[in-house]
């Protein structure tokens, strides 16, 4: 295993179609710019691991050089399916890692280019791969958490939560052991989304067919739930993420499973993110706490 200790420059990524609003390009910026400072000597990296043909179908792994057997957390990014870059998460490695947790960030194939389900699907994979070769990174293939931000988020949600399309994939029952989005989108349906919102671009760019748009929402998934749900979204979040997140949280309340769900006071929907530079957030904590509880 390479144990290359610094993060890749943005200037080596490849380029994306523009993101729509200012918000969204500030907040790339940060995290891009926090990918490239040096993390502590004993954080071992692996970037570029391929789980598929696509140049998209790749992860990064980050793990203490002396872990063994440790759970691991799949973290997929954001960008609303059309934009993101695996290198937003790397500035959580050393949080991650001093919990006792390998960090795994994988990318996925982008719309318009490809649409949903296509980055369902990569995620399906990504996960088993993850699992085949755990081992050789210091992970255990039946602990992994999962948690994405944002579009990342709702990734995360529709893989602990579609049960039979995850054991089809080889993925045993039991492995997923809980999962945590953040600010994600848990409803992809509106009846009628104004011209040129997010809304929209749900069903003009991003959805492959507009008739699955409950097919792919998180919320149309929860009946029978039995994976341990950490839901968070910011104070001044999209209306669409807070709705859809009191949503799911209600019905999520009627499964098997434990669920919580947490508004972040002060947040919005990228500094739900951002936040978890600082190793001190309540996230992270809940994370720990969710481990701890899995272990016993």
């Amino acid at each position: 295993m390479s144990t290359d200790s610094k993060q890749c420059h943005t200037g080596a990524l490849h380029q994306q179609a523009p993101l729509p609003f200012e918000a969204a390009q500030h907040y790339e910026t940060t995290v891009l710019d926090w990918a490239t400072a040096d993390l502590p000597g004993d954080i071992a990296v692996v970037r570029n691991c391929a789980y598929g043909p696509d140049i998209q179908h790749r992860y990064d792994v980050f793990r203490r050089i002396h872990f063994n057997n440790a759970p691991i957390l799949v973290f997929w990014h954001g960008g609303g399916w059309t934009n993101g870059y695996k290198e937003y998460v790397a500035f959580m490695a050393d949080a991650v890692t001093r919990l006792g947790m390998v960090l795994v960030a994988p990318t996925y194939r982008l719309a318009p280019e490809h649409k949903l389900p296509a980055a369902f699907d990569d995620a399906i994979a990504a996960l088993g791969r993850i699992r085949k070769h755990a081992s050789s990174f210091g992970g255990a293939a039946d602990r992994l958490y999962l948690a994405g931000h944002s579009a990342g988020g709702h990734l995360a949600a529709l893989v602990a939560l579609r049960r039979l399309a995850v054991e089809q994939a080889g993925i045993p029952p039991g492995t997923i052991q809980a999962c945590l989005p953040i600010s994600a989108i848990m409803d992809l349906h509106h009846p009628k989304p104004e011209k040129d919102s997010m809304e929209e671009r749900v069903y003009t760019m991003v959805l492959g067919n507009a008739a699955e748009d409950a097919l792919m929402s998180p919320l149309s998934w929860t009946a029978g739930n039995t994976v341990p749900m950490y839901l968070s979204y910011g104070e001044f979040d999209s209306e669409r993420v807070i709705r859809g997140n009191q949503r799911i949280a209600a019905l999520l309340a009627e499964q098997p499973a434990d669920f919580r769900v947490e508004m972040e006071h002060g947040l919005d929907h990228f500094s739900t993110h951002t936040t978890l530079i600082h190793p001190d957030q309540a996230w992270y904590q809940q994370l720990a706490e969710l481990i701890s509880r899995s272990s016993t």
